[in-house]
């Protein structure tokens, strides 16, 4: 507060910070530095993330990319919640498998750049695994994007990896990328 009672630009900022708001704001400059704010948790927002990469508010895909884009800068998970925060609120989302899908895969000798539904890119790697989970008898491949955030890989990017991966010793389909193997079995 200044002396005659205003605010100033930062306490405004800061305390009448909007979800829509913290993100236009990182617009263009990759995620938010999720993992530094704890808020308070301000209830659940109808929003719900489903498994074909959708972002669905009040049961309407969001149409515009660059909202999703938005919104996913904010986006953060605690153990099995998922979050949108910003650095005065915290609201709770559904996610019904992972937040991101991996749309595609630059796949070189030794480093697999994989592409998310909404433009980001990931190195697999020691920091950024690739995991196989089996369910209900078929494989869910994911690549962790970042803090505790992975995206499932699309079933064409998964052929092609099928398709790049290798035997290891012991017969099973195997990556590498940047200096880490990542088995593709379940």
């Amino acid at each position: 507060m200044t002396d005659k009672g205003e605010d100033s630009g930062h306490d405004r900022a800061t305390r009448g910070a909007s979800i829509a708001e913290a993100a236009g704001r990182a617009k263009g400059r990759g995620p938010a530095p999720v993992h530094l704010w704890n808020p308070p948790y301000c209830g659940e927002m109808d929003l719900e993330i489903l498994p074909d990469g959708r972002w669905i508010h009040e049961g309407s895909p969001i149409g515009r990319p660059e909202m999703v884009r938005l919104f996913a800068s904010v986006l953060k998970r605690e153990e099995d919640r998922f979050f949108l925060v910003t650095p005065v609120e915290k609201l709770g989302i559904r996610v019904i498998d992972a937040p991101f899908l991996a749309v595609d895969a630059d796949i070189g000798a030794d480093e697999i750049r994989f592409t998310t539904n909404i433009g980001d890119t990931v190195v697999a790697g020691p920091d950024n695994p690739i995991r196989v989970e089996q369910r209900d008898g078929a494989p869910r491949p994911y690549v962790h994007v970042r803090s505790g955030l992975d995206a499932l890989i699309d079933r064409k990017t998964f052929y092609r990896l099928a398709e790049a991966a290798r035997p290891d010793e012991l017969g099973r389909l195997t990556l590498r990328s940047q200096g880490a193997s990542f088995v593709l079995e379940g």
